[in-house]
């Protein structure tokens, strides 16, 4: 993901207001209602006071990259700001299972057998249930993190029988230097045939198109946050 750091967020109520009318032109374009796509505004970077205009413009629905950095500056946003929703769409160590799962409402990126064991474990030990996208690695590049197409059937099967856990859709980042459409595509066919109801697809450059491919949860922080 590209780097979306700290800026002045002066524009940012003006920018959020652009995407949202980006979102309704695709779900328009693609024969959609536009309560089936998720905004998740990616705050990663930005801190408190950046983020305050975002939510006071009406945006709910944030997403993070890293257990430590949300942990550090979400939990008095969402006590003075009751009904946001934090997403983790970073990488996920095992080991920060418990924290993540005490404070995100979604994982998007559950991706190996050692962190379904600990996401197991910790979703029983709370008794809270975040909805976990499992990340497909849809250009098998090395580098990157997620499923290999061709593993993600008995991966997702994995998931449900031998882990217990609620899988509630796959999540993809394309490569950045191939069209997105392809990848969007086959995440759309693989959640497709096994069940699998939302589709975390498209960020700041690409969002539009994975909304014509059955996004139902796009990542957007640039376009919304600006860069530094």
């Amino acid at each position: 993901m590209p780097d979306e750091s700290n800026a002045s967020t002066s524009s940012s109520p003006s920018a959020l207001a652009a995407v949202e009318q980006e979102i309704l032109r695709a779900c328009r374009d693609a024969k959609r209602d536009r309560g089936s796509v998720t905004l998740i505004a990616v705050s990663k970077t930005f801190d408190a006071d950046a983020i305050e205009p975002v939510i006071a413009a009406g945006q709910c629905v944030f997403g993070e990259n890293r257990v430590q950095e949300a942990k550090a500056k979400w939990p008095p946003l969402m006590a003075a700001h009751p009904g946001l929703a934090l997403h983790l769409i970073g990488p996920l160590q095992s080991n920060k299972a418990k924290e993540a799962v005490a404070l995100f409402d979604a994982i998007h990126s559950v991706d190996r057998p050692s962190l379904c064991v600990a996401l197991a474990k910790e979703i029983s030990a709370q008794g809270r249930h975040p909805q976990l996208f499992i990340q497909i690695n849809t250009g098998e590049e090395p580098q990157k993190a997620g499923i290999a197409p061709g593993d993600a059937d008995a991966f997702i099967a994995a998931c449900r029988t031998d882990y217990g856990l609620t899988i509630s859709g796959l999540m993809c980042i394309p490569p950045v230097d191939e069209a997105p459409g392809p990848h969007f595509a086959l995440t759309a066919k693989i959640a497709a045939r096994n069940g699998l109801a939302h589709l975390s697809m498209g960020m700041s450059a690409d969002f539009a198109i994975a909304i014509q491919f059955g996004a139902t949860h796009v990542r957007v922080g640039s376009a919304i946050f600006g860069h530094r």
